[in-house]
């Protein structure tokens, strides 16, 4: 079949943004909160953007709300601001483990008693609080409050749909990409995927401002002579510590049978990869410098099926949404309802 390609950087050395790349944290080991009340309705919610162009979404924290909280499929526990949690006089829950970007760390955690993302809510949730400057938003919702469901990313209408994962699959015009993924402690992992003609495991992230890669891809376009000119990069985790990376471009990086091109990567054994047993195969942590060329993208976590539809290349502002993504500034775009 053909591919399909999009062109991720213009001007390739630009895009990445030193120090202000912030990580999600993909792993907290805690007890798993109570299940979504059940909703067979889907419903469509307009949503935000934080200043690295992270999709932020609306939440209820009791009766209270609402407040922008980060969509963050690579995080396994959905997390709350210290401030956030000090206003609304939550409780302490119990300590926890997590696995952050740049190390695990124990951490105190409170407990949510309902989250509500339009009308669906997850109660008794022991969720860490971390400060909201590292964090970059109130909160990031992580799978532990969307696992039964299927959320689509509308980034050209800014709209975020959720709706329960045994409804239908709605069908989309245009080139549409179905991946079946692996799931690993949640996680929507994509094994039909290439660097530079090196097979790599896709772990789908959208709480990362960047896109990562692990050693083992590092070594192995090394071996090959495909790996280009690195440069540094300060990667910040949602502790606050930084680790340091380096940074290249990716000519070709395909997803099933949709490519994109000059994609800018960094290079780091981040704790993800330890967590997620990746250490010794390559793999990269997909993030929303990617995720955004796409006009749509849809994660049904409990059928484990990743769907991208590709732009109409007629579309006015797609020109113009590669080169501010090329050129390291902020994605914004207004709502379209």
């Amino acid at each position: 079949m053909r591919l399909k390609w999009l062109t991720a950087a213009l001007v390739a050395q630009s895009a990445l943004i030193p120090a202000s790349a912030r990580q999600a944290a993909p792993a907290v080991e805690i007890a798993a909160p109570a299940p979504t009340t059940a909703t067979s309705i889907a419903e469509t919610l307009d949503v935000g953007t934080d200043h690295t162009a992270r999709m932020t979404v609306p939440v209820s924290i009791g009766e209270s709300g609402p407040f922008g909280f980060i969509v963050d499929t690579g995080s396994e526990r959905t997390v709350i601001s210290r401030e956030l949690a000090q206003r609304l006089g939550l409780d302490a829950g119990r300590a926890a483990t997590m696995y952050s970007m740049t190390e695990s760390s124990r951490v105190d955690t409170v407990v949510i008693p309902k989250l509500g993302i339009g009308r669906r809510t997850v109660e008794a949730i022991h969720a860490p609080a971390l400060s909201r400057a590292n964090l970059g938003a109130e909160g990031l919702l992580g799978i532990d409050s969307l696992k039964s469901q299927r959320v689509i990313l509308d980034f050209v209408r800014q709209e975020m749909k959720v709706m329960p994962s045994r409804r239908r699959e709605e069908r989309w015009s245009g080139d549409t990409i179905v991946i079946t993924a692996r799931s690993r402690y949640g996680h929507l992992m994509l094994v039909d995927a290439s660097f530079d003609g090196q097979r790599v495991w896709v772990i789908v992230d959208t709480g990362s401002q960047v896109t990562v890669g692990n050693n083992a891809l590092r070594r192995a376009l090394e071996r090959r002579g495909r790996l280009g000119p690195l440069r540094p990069i300060e990667l910040v985790s949602v502790t606050g510590n930084a680790i340091m990376a380096e940074y290249g471009i990716a000519r070709e990086l395909r997803l099933g049978d949709a490519g994109i091109t000059n994609l800018p990567v960094a290079f780091a054994e981040v704790h993800p990869f330890h967590h997620l047993n990746l250490t010794d195969r390559p793999a990269i942590m997909l993030g929303m410098d990617a995720l955004q060329l796409f006009d749509r993208v849809s994660f049904d976590f409990a059928n484990r099926r990743v769907r991208f539809l590709m732009p109409d290349p007629s579309e006015a502002d797609r020109h113009t949404r590669m080169a501010e993504l090329s050129s390291g500034a902020p994605v914004s775009r207004r709502a379209a309802r």
